[in-house]
């Protein structure tokens, strides 16, 4: 989709500072009655089509807008979550645990590197408004190809009012040269949902 003149703004404004972590301070903005009034979790986490038997990883889950949602969708899967914060884990922890979700792995690192994972352990991966966020696009998404196993899903949820959004062809540059073919395309002025599958 074209960019907006808010995203153009919003993309100005940042020029020159790089990119950087939504600050954990700021993590009760990310999930506030009016985000969840505008957005239900669980319209994006349906792109996942998960059975319920799943690994997934969550990469940058905030405070946990979407992980609840995700958890409770994995009646004998596994959800893990990955951030550069532990201050956005804990605090996506005790979201988790209120919702009686106590079996959720937990893992502090830089998304940019290689992940701290096995080869083919994971059957899905789900990234909100993260991967502009990320210094190293490129390896992020190499990491991921091989964490997830062949055929695994790999969902991008990017929103109007981030700064680093990425569009559907970015995300298709990306992602395709480290052997993900698009899957699905969900495209409005307000968010784009994308899934890619790893190729064998």
């Amino acid at each position: 989709m074209p960019t907006t003149i808010l995203d153009s703004v919003l993309r100005r404004a940042r020029a020159g500072i790089g990119t950087f972590p939504y600050p954990h301070q700021a993590a009760a903005l990310l999930d506030n009655p009016l985000r969840r009034k505008m957005e239900r979790p669980g319209d994006s986490v349906d792109v996942l089509e998960l059975t319920g038997t799943e690994r997934v990883l969550e990469i940058g889950p905030g405070g946990g807008f979407f992980s609840v949602e995700l958890a409770s969708r994995l009646n004998s899967g596994q959800l893990d979550l990955f951030d550069i914060q532990p201050q956005m884990l804990a605090k996506a922890r005790r979201k988790l645990e209120a919702a009686g979700h106590h079996s959720v792995g937990y893992t502090a690192g830089q998304a940019g590197a290689a992940l701290p994972f096995p080869a083919d352990t994971f059957d899905a991966a789900f990234l909100a408004e993260v991967i502009g966020e990320v210094p190293d696009q490129q390896a992020c998404v190499r990491a991921l190809a091989v964490i997830l196993k062949p055929g695994g899903k790999l969902v991008f949820h990017e929103a109007f009012l981030d700064p680093d959004r990425l569009s559907v062809p970015d995300l298709r540059a990306l992602c395709e040269p480290a052997g993900f073919v698009l899957d699905r395309a969900e495209e409005s002025r307000w968010k784009d949902i994308v899934r890619f599958r790893r190729t064998p």
